[in-house]
């Protein structure tokens, strides 16, 4: 399909992961290339035909290290959100408006050594920490807090601590 100027970009397809501790908090992490960069999860591209969570998979472990998961629900639906003017003709080669993103709630079954964002082979986040699922809206740059809003209420059961078997 060719695009003409006039025309609207298309929404490139993204997989985002909340990925929960033992305690209930999600990861969270801060962009190498911002500055200012507000905090966000784990996300990326959807390879041509493959399937969501697969991408979300290799998309954690590409971005965290993080391996040792079990995949605990999928958004009910895909979100999007467009990109600031001021970005849209950088980011992915000024290709897409936004993304279209389906996310994975998953728990982190690892020891938290495995996560180490700053030894995967292209480092996408200069620090990371856990944080309360309820405050990735306020957490999030601007474009993204309905994005987060939406998944922070559809994982809200998904964010309670795991009692450990003894």
């Amino acid at each position: 399909m060719t695009y003409h100027p006039q025309d609207p970009l298309p929404y490139r397809q993204c997989a985002g992961i909340v990925l929960f501790n033992r305690e209930g908090n999600v990861f969270v992490g801060k962009r190498v290339d911002q500055a200012d960069a507000a905090w966000q999860l784990p996300q990326g591209g959807i390879k041509k035909d493959e399937a969501p969570r697969v991408a979300a998979l290799r998309e954690l472990e590409e971005e965290t290290g993080a391996r040792t998961v079990t995949v605990l629900a999928e958004s009910s639906g895909w979100l999007t959100y467009d990109l600031p003017r001021e970005l849209a003709g950088k980011v992915w080669n000024g290709k897409y408006r936004g993304q279209k993103q389906k996310w994975f709630a998953m728990q982190f079954t690892g020891d938290e050594g495995e996560i180490n964002p700053a030894n995967v082979q292209h480092p996408e986040f200069s620090t990371w920490r856990w944080a309360r699922l309820d405050d990735l809206p306020r957490l999030a740059v601007p474009f993204k807090h309905h994005i987060y809003q939406a998944i922070a209420l559809e994982f809200a059961i998904h964010a309670v601590p795991v009692k450990s078997a003894r």
